[in-house]
């Protein structure tokens, strides 16, 4: 789930611009397999498995365990203890171990200890930190040869200090929701927890863990463990992860925080004053979910399915760590989007947690499959139209990306190849759900029923658990799983070839028939014509349409629909806004949010303190950057300006630096962003928007979210 120049301001997504020259435009390239177990098989030949986003050399080493040891000090805003590593060297003639570090990690010391070889004390290594990318560094670590060789197990321990990595996020209290304590959270995907630990920072590499954390009187700590245990007179919680997970799946939250158990194995996490208010909006749905799913995939394999509320500041919708999923408490506003985000969540149990892509090149095997799950669960417990709405609201988003991005552009590909330095965060976008959801389903539609594809999906999960997969994997097994779809080549029909879904840029070749939604849909689009025909339209036609009863998802259709057709006359807008502006204002920050971007893309002064009113109440990313892009695109960049001014101080400042990017048009260092070549303004591979058309960047309307974009500073 970083911060940018032009991203998907609704994908809530890194934003720093992605470099052209990073994503590689050419099918196929750099081929990788699963670094843990036999390369080859159907599909051609594989090379071991590369991830160029890590320095590291996992290869050499099997990773069993890792233990953290910290103590928590708000007053200076750091973490400090060590890190123990137990180690397998897997080749012989390793030498040294490469771990991904950060430059905000204050490294002390090192040494290691090798179990059974009846010396006692450690031995001190010596190290060096290399340079890697912007988003992190090389922590090469000389190993004792005689203490090294295949298969014997040593434990390396790394005492450190964490500083302002982009990992770490300490919110001073007047930023949390009761504003009476300080909190801290961690955010690691995709590559930022190389700067809350040393590690190997791949998706590749997955180990148990266990953590021992320190903290002040008042403070409680979660973290994405399936055990935990606290010693009141010490101050001291512990936690243990019993199933092997990714480095960026290890995740910490600290602060004034109370539960309140919903459900058999699921309980509510917030602040005091969010407590009710999530409780309420929840109620007993999670184990209803959880039970759907498990119907569909088979069991829950974390065992807790735990869920805490952050403040506004959190950078991202939701993140979907183990055990314990962290949300956005701004999206209590809004109980559909809610519904849709924690479902989401739930299903990375499955894909994603339990079967995680072994490189952030095909994030779309974690993100398009979860979602998918994400709409069977929502079918199965709310029918079949509702699931059909908010899947057409997403598609719509698809498409409004690639006509600003064009259909030749490489970030549309599933694959993404992308070059050493490019951060991988910055590759998050619709494309990888939306697109990797197309797929997902056009593979339910070959097996020809889709509770045949759900049977598969379960027998997917079972052989793959608690393994990093690559796509052959999956369409491998999908294979064997069907040999009459083998034994007639579905893999090269015409169109639809498999390599084109992986590698060919551009829409989906094949998209889901959302004809079950018409009920939901219909009124929608046949409110946008009669909107739509240049003049204002007869009012009683108008009325017919009674958008109190609509759901949120059909509103939030109706305005995204209108955004796509903005500018619009000065006429309509204030038709519009004589019959929908004081209902809109009742309802969720979702739909105020497009209301109030049709406001600024229409240059409709009359609404304009709403907007005010909108920017000074809500805090959150996911809120604020889409209005302050559009009133920066616009004519109202003064006003932009106005309201930064008198709100920044409640901005997090990670949020604040985002703004001052977007409304002065500076980089971090306070200096004009330039291009690759250095002469002239950044733009970003992500949007291209013309002038005379605003859009958050990714051209999606309002917040419509990426769940799991990372944020860094």
């Amino acid at each position: 789930m970083a911060d940018l120049q032009q991203t998907p301001t609704s994908l809530c997504c890194c934003r720093k611009a992605l470099p052209v020259s990073g994503v590689s435009g050419a099918p196929g390239g750099r081929c990788v397999g699963d670094s843990g177990r036999p390369l080859g098989g159907p599909g051609g030949r594989r090379c071991p498995l590369v991830d160029v986003a890590s320095t590291s050399n996992f290869s050499c080493f099997r990773l069993n365990h890792l233990h953290l040891d910290l103590r928590l000090n708000f007053a200076v805003k750091e973490m400090s203890g060590w890190l123990v590593l137990d180690l397998v060297p897997v080749q012989p003639g390793v030498q040294s171990l490469v771990l991904d570090s950060h430059p905000s990690l204050l490294i002390h010391s090192i040494d290691c200890k090798v179990p059974g070889s009846g010396q006692e004390d450690p031995m001190s290594l010596t190290y060096r930190v290399d340079p890697f990318t912007d988003y992190g560094s090389a922590l090469n670590i000389s190993l004792p040869e005689a203490a090294v060789g295949p298969g014997r197990l040593i434990q390396v321990t790394v005492r450190y200090t964490t500083t302002d990595g982009p990992a770490i996020w300490w919110l001073d209290s007047e930023l949390t929701c009761g504003q009476s304590r300080p909190l801290v959270f961690t955010q690691g995907h995709s590559v930022c927890n190389r700067s809350f630990f040393p590690c190997f920072d791949t998706p590749a590499v997955k180990s148990t863990y266990t953590a021992t954390v320190r903290v002040p009187d008042g403070v409680t700590v979660l973290m994405s463990a399936s055990r935990s245990l606290y010693s009141k007179q010490d101050r001291v919680f512990q936690f243990s992860m019993e199933h092997p997970v990714p480095s960026y799946l290890v995740a910490l939250v600290a602060g004034e925080l109370q539960h309140v158990d919903v459900g058999p194995r699921s309980r509510v996490w917030a602040e005091p004053c969010l407590l009710s208010c999530a409780v309420q909006k929840l109620g007993g749905s999670v184990e209803r979910w959880l039970g759907v799913a498990e119907e569909l995939f088979g069991p829950y394999l974390w065992g807790r399915c735990d869920i805490v509320f952050l403040p506004p500041s959190f950078p991202i919708v939701a993140m979907e760590n183990p055990c314990l999923t962290f949300i956005i408490a701004s999206i209590l506003e809004s109980s559909e989007f809610l519904l849709i985000d924690v479902i989401h969540e739930i299903a990375h149990g499955w894909f994603g947690n339990a079967v995680t892509n072994a490189t952030w090149e095909e994030m779309w095997l974690s993100e398009g499959l979860a979602t998918y799950a994400q709409r069977r669960i929502t079918t199965e417990a709310y029918g079949e139209a509702f699931t059909c709405l908010e899947t057409a609201v997403r598609l719509d988003a698809l498409h409004r990306q690639l006509r600003l991005l064009g259909d030749n552009n490489p970030v549309s590909k599933l694959q993404v190849k992308f070059e050493p330095g490019v951060n991988p965060s910055t590759l998050m976008n619709l494309f990888t759900y939306e697109k990797g959801f197309c797929f997902v389903s056009y593979l339910s539609q070959l097996s020809g029923d889709v509770r045949r594809f759900d049977s598969f999906l379960r027998d997917y999960i079972s052989e793959f658990k608690f393994k990093s997969v690559v796509a052959q994997d999956l369409i491998d097994f999908f294979l064997r799983c069907f040999p009459e779809l083998r034994d007639t080549a579905v893999t090269q029909r015409e169109g639809l070839e498999f390599d084109r879904w992986l590698n060919g840029s551009g829409p989906p070749p094949y998209e889901p028939d959302l004809s079950g939604g018409g009920a939901l849909t219909r009124p929608v689009q046949d409110l946008c014509e009669l909107w739509r025909t240049g003049d204002a339209p007869d009012l009683q036609a108008v009325m017919t349409f009674d958008l109190s009863t609509w759901s949120t998802f059909q509103i939030v259709l109706f305005l995204d629909r209108m955004l796509d057709h903005s500018p619009l006359a000065h006429d309509v807008m204030l038709s519009l806004s004589g019959c929908y502006s004081s209902l809109f204002d009742g309802l969720n920050a979702e739909v105020q949010i497009r209301w109030l971007q049709m406001v600024v893309r229409n240059t409709f002064y009359p609404e304009l303190p709403r907007v005010r009113a909108f920017l000074q109440k809500h805090t959150s990313r996911m809120y604020t950057v889409p209005l302050y892009e559009d009133l920066v695109a616009g004519v109202m960049k003064c006003v932009a300006v106005e309201i930064f001014y008198q709100t920044q101080r409640r901005l997090h400042p990670n949020l604040r630096r985002t703004l001052q990017q977007i409304l002065f048009q500076t980089n971090q260092n306070g200096a004009l962003p330039t291009n690759q070549n250095g002469n002239g303004p950044t733009l970003s591979v992500i949007n291209s928007t013309p002038s005379s058309q605003p859009s958050n960047a990714n051209g999606t309307s309002g917040a419509i979210a990426l769940r799991d974009v990372n944020v860094s500073a």
